[in-house]
């Protein structure tokens, strides 16, 4: 059965909904508030009901799943270019109808549990970036009264109360004290990001997905619960290089006159994630513990930033392959494309 498409652009109160009446070809183009969305599509037979992935398209998603309607959430950038005139809701719903009919890359629809552990991650993140500020706001205010502390947080651990005791003798009390109270703040910080990593603990030892792929040399605990957290259904990506492409890990294209030139990485897709993935490719890379034949010989024939992103696009494409096909990680295993003229058994 051929499902009506619809196109929904949302937004916190009133969405806009778009589709042709198969009936009475009638082209319908409607505002609805919120608190009426689920109920407009509750006793209609089955649609499939096109979305921008962006905030709560995951919550809606899984609310007219539920109904029995098929879900397609796809990529911003995808559907802006079918919206062909002013920027208004009404287009939008009509671009998201067009784009929803036409093949290309969609976004999986997100359980509770992997936008709850996406949530920890950013809230983790933005602590460390918090406490990343306030310890150069410490060290600056410090250097302008002629305390320069040494570099890193360890140094500074053991440096900043003798600092502080030799500037009570000739600043005002009322700063100092603030100092300090900015300085136990840092502790603060540090017990709300423990906190946060050991839930993250917690989630690995009961998901299966998240311990087979930590396996994988160079993906810890913050790689691997956010790999599985934002990759969704893994079987929404065709392959593991697909997979690759949509976190920005291949290169960049240009060309013209049928020539391509590739540049450098294209750098899609979520920043985060393939921070965590460079970084643990580099890990890998400098420690050398892990022996690989590809890794050596790369290493002879390219930079070591290029080593990197190669590795760090292999660990993309492992995650993938574990994700997709419900397999532990083995080491220097070796995929074998079926050939498609050979007997059946």
């Amino acid at each position: 059965m051929k499902l009506t498409p619809v196109g929904i652009d949302i937004a916190k109160s009133v969405f806009q909904v778009h589709h042709v009446d198969q009936q009475t070809g009638e082209i319908v183009n409607k505002p609805i508030k919120r608190s009426r969305f689920l109920e407009y599509f509750a006793n209609r037979e089955s649609c499939l009901i096109g979305m921008e992935a962006c905030a709560g398209s995951h919550h809606w998603g899984r609310q007219l799943a539920q109904m029995g309607h098929k879900v397609r959430l796809m990529p911003p950038q995808y559907v802006k270019a079918f919206n062909i005139g002013n920027k208004k809701d009404a287009a939008d719903a009509r671009a998201i109808w067009t784009a929803v009919q036409l093949a290309g890359q969609s976004v999986a629809v997100k359980t509770e549990m992997q936008q709850a552990m996406l949530a920890l991650h950013r809230m983790r993140q933005q602590l460390v970036k918090f406490r990343t500020m306030q310890i150069n706001n410490l060290r600056g205010l410090l250097t302008e009264y002629g305390e320069v502390m040494p570099v890193g947080r360890a140094a500074l651990d053991n440096g900043i109360a003798s600092a502080f005791a030799r500037l009570a003798e000739r600043l005002p009390a009322v700063l100092i004290d603030t100092l300090r109270e900015q300085w136990n703040g840092l502790a603060t910080l540090d017990h709300q990001i423990g906190a946060i990593e050991r839930r993250m603990r917690d989630w690995k030892k009961e998901d299966r997905a998240v311990k087979a792929i930590s396996e994988i040399p160079g993906v810890g605990l913050l790689t691997a619960t956010a790999a599985v957290a934002m990759i969704g259904d893994a079987k929404a990506f065709r392959s593991g290089r697909e997979f690759a492409a949509s976190v920005g890990l291949v290169p960049k294209q240009t060309g013209s006159g049928g020539k391509i030139q590739l540049l450098g990485i294209s750098k899609r897709g979520d920043t985060y994630l393939r921070t965590l993935l460079v970084h643990g490719a580099r890990s890998v890379v400098k420690s050398r513990k892990h022996t690989d034949r590809w890794l050596e010989q790369i290493t002879q024939r390219r930079p070591f930033n290029v080593v990197v992103v190669a590795l760090a696009n292999k660990m993309a494409r492992t995650i993938w392959a574990i994700l997709a096909h419900d397999r532990p990680y083995q080491n220097a295993f070796n995929s074998v494309r079926p050939n498609p003229s050979a007997p059946l058994a």
